[in-house]
């Protein structure tokens, strides 16, 4: 029985070092949407600067 519950305490912890892991590739994932965010940001005034200059009219 000792060592069913010490399989089991096993079990445990990998399955925490992998919800560890997918939680830090999700907050990498949250920084890259965070960028990209950024950059259409950016993007979106640069084309409604051209607009408003009339570049592209």
């Amino acid at each position: 029985m000792h060592q069913h519950a010490l399989a089991l305490q096993g079990d445990a912890l990998t399955m925490h070092r992998h919800a560890l892991a997918l939680q830090g590739d999700a907050l990498t994932m949250h920084r890259h949407a965070l960028a990209l965010q950024s950059i259409a940001k950016f993007n979106l005034l640069g084309i409604n600067e051209m607009l408003y200059l009339g570049k592209w009219i």
